[in-house]
């Protein structure tokens, strides 16, 4: 079926907003899953509630396997067809989760619904690189970043309402009306960007290809180890983020204000990024950005460990260091993401797709151990950030400067 598609290109404004709204789809859909988390636990997995945090991982995952899929499709069939099913599968799957009767059904359910919500992740990537290259392009993702960092803000008081309001069930409903929400932006106003004469066959031959050429390139392999030591973090973070803050820190329903106070005051540092990326370049922002953040959880491990903290003081120390790994994240995505693309313009929806799947999959294994650490205390999610932190400022140190733009 042809898909009618306008011709004019949109303007920078619209189009970062679209791309920033297309990324946080994603996010919204999990983060505001964490004040469900208690419910779903008691509910599906009374005998531990602490796997009902796999929801969690279960819809990265299939975020992460979706992508394997939708990026060389998008090379194939072009960028508007392929998000048109992934938003369709991504509403379907929140429908049938609403009548998920075990934790197993609602997993795959939760599979599935990432697996389709890989597509406008996947295919803006691959949408930014075909219009942009190198620096711009890391500036251009700073301000989607931006943007994008402003609906997990509040994703989890939105989640909290609805819950409070009706109960978790009724989140995948709010689900189904962002994927018609956003898919609809997204159809009616983005033209197609990849040219007819650049899609290429969509035959498992070409793909493996695909995946040699990537995995040959020294540079992007570094750069998506990196990129899966950072979101590895971030998975952990967001996996425990309630628990740490309810359980052990005494938040209570207060949790999604401290979530969306953190995000909110990293949400500079995108914008900051961006300017700084054309003087400084990538590969010393993030650099920077890494070496700090290892100082920084190991010094704080070694002090809480020790006892130091008074008690009174633990939540605003956990809440302050939460905040530098937000304001971390706002420096090094965009740039990553950029880095590890900018030798493979040629090859955008399967380079964008290796990237994505390679570092949300394995993000998973280096997140889930983290979380199901959890002892009551931050100090698993603190050490594990060290340990993570310090691999990804080695792993830049081997990758070396920005090489030039062609």
């Amino acid at each position: 079926m042809r898909i009618p598609a306008p011709t004019k290109p949109l303007g920078l404004v619209e189009f970062v907003a679209l791309m920033a709204m297309m990324f946080a789809t994603l996010a919204f859909t999990i983060d505001s899953m964490l004040p469900a988390l208690p419910q779903i636990g008691t509910e599906l997995s009374p005998d531990d509630l602490n796997h009902a945090q796999l929801v969690i991982g279960a819809f990265v995952l299939g975020m992460g396997a979706g992508q394997l899929f939708m990026g060389p499709a998008s090379d194939s069939f072009g960028r508007r067809p392929v998000v048109l099913v992934g938003m369709a599968m991504y509403v379907l799957a929140g429908w049938a989760a609403l009548g998920a009767d075990s934790l197993t059904a609602l997993l795959v359910w939760r599979f599935a619904q990432g697996f389709g919500a890989s597509a406008p992740r996947t295919v803006g990537v691959a949408i930014t690189r075909d219009l942009y290259s190198g620096r711009m392009m890391a500036r251009v993702s700073s301000f989607t970043f931006m943007v994008f960092v402003m609906v997990p803000a509040i994703a989890p008081y939105v989640g909290q309402l609805v819950i409070n309001a009706w109960d978790w069930r009724s989140m995948f409903v709010v689900y189904m009306l962002v994927g018609v929400a956003v898919g609809g932006w997204f159809l009616s106003r983005q033209p197609e960007t990849l040219s007819p004469e650049a899609k290429k066959p969509f035959t498992v031959a070409r793909f493996a290809r695909g995946v040699r050429e990537v995995f040959s390139i020294r540079r992007v392999v570094i750069h998506i180890g990196v990129l899966t030591l950072g979101f590895g973090l971030l998975m952990a973070y967001i996996s425990t983020a309630q628990p740490i803050f309810v359980d052990a820190l005494g938040a209570g329903e207060d949790f999604p204000l401290f979530f969306a106070a953190m995000t909110l005051i990293a949400s500079p540092a995108a914008l900051l990024n961006a300017r700084l990326v054309m003087r400084m370049g990538m590969s010393r922002l993030v650099s920077i950005t890494y070496a700090s953040q290892a100082v920084l959880a190991s010094v704080l491990f070694l002090v809480w460990w020790s006892g130091m903290i008074p008690g009174s003081w633990e939540i605003w120390v956990f809440f302050a260091w939460s905040c530098t790994v937000f304001l971390m994240n706002g420096f090094n995505f965009g740039n990553l993401n950029a880095l590890a693309m900018e030798p493979l313009g040629h090859v955008a929806g399967t380079g964008s797709a290796l990237i994505g799947a390679t570092s949300t999959m394995l993000a998973v294994v280096l997140a889930v151990p983290i979380g199901l650490a959890f002892n009551g205390t931050p100090l698993p999610m603190i050490g594990g950030a060290a340990v993570l932190s310090v691999l990804a400022w080695l792993g830049m140190k081997m990758a070396g400067p920005d090489q030039p733009v062609d």
